[in-house]
């Protein structure tokens, strides 16, 4: 009985971290308080080793030596009992390749909405090109190298991306949606894609279902747009989308087109959306789809409870390891944090099977201060090398694991440049990243 009473009071516990309308940083304040103040009652938790991993407290265990530019392929984790290799059947690497699927972010044109909130004009660009160094050596801002200070509703710079995506390994691109209620923004470039198409490249969609806010941080505060969730505004959502599933570069699972939802835990009934969805897909002679629950924000439930069918991970939410500040600050304003993202590669490496499937995610880096000059969060040590170790990994991981197309790896991000997490080239690394990627498939 008080096992089960423990149990609930997690879950519940949990539920309510999750939806406080605070900003990362002041949760992990509040979340470090109750753990150094309750430990003795959690000790068997996973989430509170989670923590003392986090925090640098008791060491998770390595996977080998950290010196991550020299070491090797590491060794492989068990797999889980719901994608068993079998070692009479080992996987062909060559007949299913893995496909790298990086996700993108359409922010790169101007619309009246934008225009609106935040002056004439107004792309990703702004807050890239206003940001400065908070620390001696931090690298802000980050400028384009190849492609330039890109507008993606010129049909040429969407081929180039393509172009340079396939020639470095990216099997596609994973747009972002934004979809309120019928109310669609930045919703051009897939539009285009769909239409014309070209680029001759795979694609799928993520729903970003959070409200807009000032804050660029999904919470409540300050809402420029919000949601407004019905059955009547879940049929019109998969409706909007029809042209591009039935697009033959839309990228499926077992021939089941593949739809992520960025936080699936915001709907009011997850299981009634995605019977719905499935429902008009089937009526509509599109078939069975295959939908995917990002696990942002800590959210990791299992996503076969709610109606979905897999889970995607998304580095670096939930799991970050804390860094110290940096000794030479250059801004007596910053109150941001900062995060290791070799100890926090390790984390994510490490992670246990999970007993659904579950597509693993690699981050190139990260570093939102051009949208939070003064309060950003900022990953220490970031290098294509790490990178490069990291997604290594979870490639080998995923190819004895699973199998055919369930054999799939994201990257968080193709070109998310107002958080310091792309792929394309910048004026410092050039091509490494990219070159990373293509040296991590091993092939």
């Amino acid at each position: 009985m008080l096992s089960r009473i423990r149990i609930l009071a997690g879950k519940s516990t949990r539920f309510l971290y999750r939806r406080l309308p605070l900003p990362l940083p002041v949760r992990w304040r509040i979340k470090s308080f109750l753990y150094r103040h309750l430990g003795p009652f959690l000790k068997n938790s996973a989430n509170y080793r989670q923590w003392l991993i986090q925090t640098g407290a008791i060491r998770s265990k390595p996977a080998q030596s950290l010196d991550w530019a020299t070491a090797q392929s590491p060794p492989m984790l068990n797999v889980g009992p719901e994608n068993p290799a079998s070692s009479k059947n080992p996987p062909d690497p060559v007949a299913d390749p893995v496909r790298l699927i990086a996700f993108y972010l359409p922010q790169y044109h101007p619309i009246p909405e934008n225009d609106r909130w935040w002056g004439k004009g107004f792309t990703e660009w702004t807050n890239v090109t206003k940001a400065t160094p908070n620390f001696a050596g931090h690298y802000q801002p980050r400028l384009p190298a190849d492609l330039g200070f890109y507008d993606l509703r010129v049909p040429e710079v969407r081929d180039e991306q393509a172009a340079l995506a396939r020639q470095y390994g990216i099997h596609g691109f994973c747009y972002y949606y934004y979809w309120f209620a019928g109310k669609r923004l930045l919703h051009r470039p897939l539009d285009e894609v769909a239409q014309s198409g070209h680029p001759d490249f795979p694609f799928c969609v993520c729903w970003a279902n959070e409200n807009w806010s000032r804050r660029w941080d999904g919470l409540h505060a300050d809402i420029l747009i919000a949601q407004q969730h019905s059955d009547e505004d879940d049929l019109n959502f998969i409706q909007s989308l029809e042209p591009a599933l039935r697009d033959r570069r839309y990228i499926r699972v077992n021939n089941r087109p593949l739809l992520l939802v960025y936080r699936a835990s915001l709907l009011p009934d997850p299981s009634r959306t995605a019977a719905i969805w499935r429902r008009y897909c089937h009526e509509a002679g599109l078939g069975e789809i295959y939908l995917a629950a990002v696990q942002s924000f800590g959210a990791d439930d299992d996503p076969r409870g709610f109606g979905f069918d897999a889970a995607v991970e998304f580095p670096p939410h939930a799991m970050a390891v804390l860094a110290e500040r940096p000794t030479r600050m250059l801004n007596p304003a910053f109150q941001g944090m900062f995060y290791d993202y070799v100890a926090t590669a390790e984390v994510f490496m490490n992670r246990p099977p999970t007993p659904y499937p579950f597509f693993r995610t690699a981050m190139p880096s990260w570093d939102n201060t051009a949208r939070r000059q003064d309060a950003g969060e900022i990953f220490l040590n970031a290098t294509p090398e790490c990178y490069e170790r990291w997604l290594r990994r979870l490639v080998e991981l995923t190819r004895g694991s699973r199998t055919g197309p369930e054999r799939l790896v994201f990257i968080n991000a193709w070109n998310e440049w107002a958080e310091g997490n792309y792929l394309e080239p910048d004026r410092q690394f050039g091509h490494r990243y990219l070159e990373a990627t293509r040296d991590a498939l091993g092939r």
